[in-house]
C-alpha cells in the first residue's frame, strides 16, 4: 500500500526514526501542549508573580536557552543523536520539577524554571533534525521531517485543549498539569534514549569549512530565517490584535483563526511538501516567502473593509498565510540539511536554530510595536521584509553537487 507520500506507512515511521521514537515525539509534544501555553498563568495564579515579572522570567529563559545552541551544534557533530534529543526532554523534566518546587513569590525558582524549559525547546529541533538526517535520506528525509511537524502540531493541539479542561481546577488544576507535564517529558526523553541512534561523522568525506560558517553559502539563509518565522506568530499575536482591536470582533473569530491554522498544518503539511518536491527546495522556500507576503498584503486590503466585510477577508486570507506558513515548514530545514557537509551538521542546525528563535523572541515586539502606527506600518513592513527575504533566498548560490538544494 502506498499513500501521497509515495512511501508506505512503515517506511514514513521508520525513515521518522522509528515507531518508538515517534511515539516519543507525540507524547512531547502533548506535554509541551498542556504547559507551554498557560506557563504565564502558572508564575501568576500558582506562584503569585507580578505578570511583568513573570513575563520577563519567560523571555529570559527563552533567550538564555538560545545560548547553549552552540553547544547542542557541536556535540551533534560528535555523532550523537538520539542521546541530545533525550537530553532535550529531560532537562524540561528539570524545569517542571523546578515549577512544582517553587514556594509562592519565589522569583529565582520560576526563573531557573523557564531557563531549563527554554533549553529543552530550543535545543530539541536541531537534535531531532539531526536524528532524522541520519536514519533518512533525500525527499524521504524531507517528507519525515513534514509528517513529525504535523504529528506534533495535533499533539501540541490536543495537550492545549485537555489543559484547557484542566483550567477549572484553580491553582491545583496547574500543578496537576505541571506534574503530568514533566511525566510526560520523562516517558518521552526514556523512549527517544532508547532508540540508540547515533552518527559516524568522522567517516564522511573531509570538507574545508571553516568553524564560524557551517555550511558555505549559507548566511543569507539564516538571516533570512529571522524574517520568515514571524509568520509563526502571525496567528496568534498579529492577527488577534487586527481582528479584535481594530475590526472589533469577538475573541472567537480570533480563536476560529488559530484552531483553522492548527488543523491545516496537520492535515497538509505533509501533502504539501510531497506536491512540491519536483521542485529545488531553494525555490520552494523563495516561494514560501512570496505566499506570506503576498498574505501580509491581504491583511492589509481585508482590515480597510470594515466591520461588516473586514472579519472574514481576514479569516480568508489567514488560509493564504497559513500555506505559507506550511511552504516555509516543509523547505527550510530540509534545506540546511542539504546543504550541511556530514562533519559540521550539528553546527549548521544549531545557527539554523539560533535564527528561529531569536526570530520567534524578537517578532512580538516586533509586530505589538507596529501595530499602533496603523495597518499600513504593520503589514507594509512585513511584507516589504518578508519579500526582500525570500530574494535574498533565491538569489544566493551553493558551491558543489554535495550542497545542491536538490
Amino acid at each position: 500500500m502506498t499513500t501521497l507520500t509515495g512511501i508506505q506507512p512503515r517506511a514514513l515511521v521508520r525513515a521518522s526514526g522509528g515507531p518508538r521514537y515517534t511515539v516519543a515525539l507525540a507524547v512531547d509534544a502533548l506535554g509541551t501542549g498542556l504547559l507551554r501555553p498557560f506557563l504565564l498563568l502558572y508564575g501568576i495564579t500558582v506562584l503569585r508573580l507580578p505578570a511583568p515579572v513573570t513575563g520577563t522570567a519567560m523571555t529570559v529563559g527563552i533567550v538564555a536557552g538560545l545560548a547553549c545552541m552552540p553547544v547542542v551544534g557541536r556535540w551533534l557533530d560528535r555523532g550523537a543523536r538520539s542521546t541530545v534529543v533525550a537530553a532535550a526532554m529531560l532537562v524540561r523534566v528539570l524545569g517542571v520539577a523546578l515549577l512544582l518546587a517553587a514556594p509562592a513569590g519565589h522569583v529565582r525558582l520560576f526563573a531557573a524554571a523557564a531557563l531549563f524549559l527554554g533549553i529543552g525547546n530550543q535545543a530539541w529541533p536541531a537534535a531531532h533534525a539531526a536524528l532524522v538526517a541520519t536514519v533518512a535520506r533525500g525527499r524521504e528525509r524531507d517528507t519525515a521531517l513534514a509528517a513529525a511537524r504535523a504529528l506534533r502540531n495535533a499533539a501540541l493541539g490536543v495537550g492545549a485543549l485537555l489543559a484547557t479542561a484542566c483550567m477549572a481546577g484553580g491553582t491545583t488544576g496547574l500543578r496537576a498539569l505541571a506534574a503530568v507535564t514533566a511525566l510526560a517529558y520523562l516517558v518521552a526523553a526514556a523512549l527517544a534514549w532508547s532508540v540508540r541512534v547515533r552518527a559516524h561523522p568522522a567517516k564522511a568525506a573531509p570538507v574545508e569549512v571553516r568553524d564560524d560558517e557551517p555550511a558555505p553559502r549559507m548566511r543569507a539563509l539564516l538571516a533570512a530565517n529571522v524574517v520568515y518565522v514571524f509568520c509563526l506568530n502571525v496567528p496568534e499575536i498579529a492577527l488577534p490584535l487586527v481582528l479584535v482591536r481594530q475590526l472589533h470582533a469577538s475573541w472567537a473569530w480570533a480563536s476560529a483563526v488559530f484552531v483553522a491554522n492548527t488543523v491545516l498544518v496537520v492535515t497538509l503539511q505533509v501533502p504539501v511538501t510531497v506536491l512540491l518536491s519536483r521542485f529545488s527546495r531553494r525555490t520552494v522556500l523563495a516561494l514560501s516567502g512570496v505566499l506570506l507576503a503576498v498574505s501580509y498584503l491581504g491583511f492589509l486590503a481585508a482590515g480597510s473593509l470594515g466591520h461588516g466585510w473586514g472579519v472574514p477577508a481576514v479569516a480568508a486570507v489567514s488560509v493564504v498565510c497559513t500555506l505559507g506558513e506550511i511552504v516555509y515548514a516543509g523547505s527550510a530545514t530540509a534545506l540546511v540539511t542539504a546543504l550541511a557537509p556530514a562533519p559540521v551538521l550539528g553546527r549548521a542546525l544549531a545557527r539554523f536554530q539560533l535564527s528561529t528563535g531569536f526570530g520567534l523572541a524578537v517578532s512580538p515586539a516586533v509586530i505589538t510595536a507596529l501595530a499602533p502606527h496603523g495597518p499600513v506600518a504593520l503589514w507594509g513592513s512585513l511584507a516589504a521584509a518578508t519579500l526582500l527575504s525570500a530574494v535574498a533566498v533565491a538569489a544566493e548560490k551553493e558551491r558543489g553537487t554535495r550542497l545542491s538544494s536538490r
